[in-house]
């Protein structure tokens, strides 16, 4: 099977956490535009869904499904989303899309997280990946400094082709650090945050999630929080 065909499956399997009448959150990236596209098969089901970027918002409202916003909305049944890397419990890195903020808004007021992945998301240690931290611009260089200092590799995100700073959907920028090994991810999510000038880091530890839904050759594997 193809990675896109992976998450195809893993997007079928999540329809199940839907849950009917309410307001679904939901993330961003190529797993989630799966799954909106088969959310919107069923979408005379649900009242509607928060996005947790404007290219998703746009996506759900290309299909005709409701977009509420967050303000609006008391409670969300369940958050929809993928990650970048997931550990066996729970903890991962997002922001690949740079919509690590407003994923980890919408994913804090849900009652459940379901992450859904390809099998290759799958680490025993996090940081492979480079870890996105969200940072408001004029803090940029102070807070790379501080993230070098943890050991890693700072890297401002650049626009795709372009030499200017990639600007996120609440006007943000995004270092990359790479060469991290997280063996504490709520530890360190927790230091980073506390860093003056962070808007957000990419490590979704503290609220992690509750089910991931991994597509394997073999089948859709579920892990359970």
């Amino acid at each position: 099977m193809t990675q896109d065909e992976l998450k195809q499956a893993v997007a079928r399997a999540a329809i199940e956490y839907v849950v009917a009448g309410e307001i679904i959150g939901v993330g961003t990236g190529s797993t989630a535009n799966f799954f909106i596209d088969e959310l919107a098969k069923i979408k005379h089901t649900i009242k509607g869904a928060v996005a947790s970027s404007e290219a998703t918002a746009a996506r759900l409202a290309g299909h005709g499904i409701p977009v509420f916003d967050l303000n609006d909305v008391a409670s969300i049944a369940v958050y929809i989303d993928g990650a970048d890397e997931i550990t066996a419990s729970g903890a991962m890195i997002k922001g690949g899309g740079a919509a690590l903020t407003r994923e980890k808004i919408v994913a804090s007021v849900a009652k459940q997280f379901v992450c859904i992945a390809d099998g290759s998301k799958l680490v025993d240690t996090l940081g492979a990946f480079p870890l996105p931290v969200e940072v408001v611009p004029m803090a940029r260089a102070a807070v790379s400094r501080q993230l070098a200092a943890l050991g890693g590799t700072p890297r401002l995100r650049l626009k795709p082709g372009s030499d200017q700073a990639f600007i996120t959907d609440n006007g943000g920028e995004i270092i990359d650090v790479l060469g991290l090994q997280i063996a504490d991810p709520v530890a360190l999510e927790q230091q980073i945050n506390q860093i003056v000038g962070v808007i957000a880091v990419g490590l979704f530890a503290v609220r992690g999630a509750n089910v991931c839904l991994l597509g394997t050759p073999e089948g859709v594997r579920k892990l359970s929080y």
